[in-house]
């Protein structure tokens, strides 16, 4: 992958982390400026996640996005919002991050 493309990936799951993060803020929408931010956020990682399929097919870019953001996404659960994980969860978050790594070390599939 260039470092364009890597770029764009990142970039999409910082903001997909924060639109999320923002969504837990919002208060289930009744925090307007939460929720513009949120809006902001969700569009932008689309738009980056977008560029990142010019190069990279669908399943495998999208296992990158989401994989990422999951792991991000639990980090900020667990120390900005105080949430705790069972024994089952940390090991289904530990499968998904196996899974991005074995795309990233093991796959060749990084181009059309």
């Amino acid at each position: 992958m260039t470092p364009a493309v890597w770029a764009a990936l990142i970039i999409a799951v910082a903001f997909e982390v924060v639109g999320t993060t923002l969504l837990q803020a919002s208060q289930q929408f009744t925090k307007p400026w939460a929720v513009a931010g949120m809006l902001l956020c969700y569009a932008l990682s689309f738009y980056l996640l977008s560029q990142a399929l010019r190069v990279l097919p669908l399943g495998v870019a999208y296992a990158l996005w989401s994989g990422f953001g999951i792991m991000l996404v639990t980090l900020i659960g667990l120390v900005v919002f105080r949430q705790r994980l069972d024994t089952a969860a940390v090991v289904g978050i530990g499968l998904i991050v196996a899974g991005v790594v074995v795309i990233n070390l093991l796959s060749e599939t990084t181009t059309h």
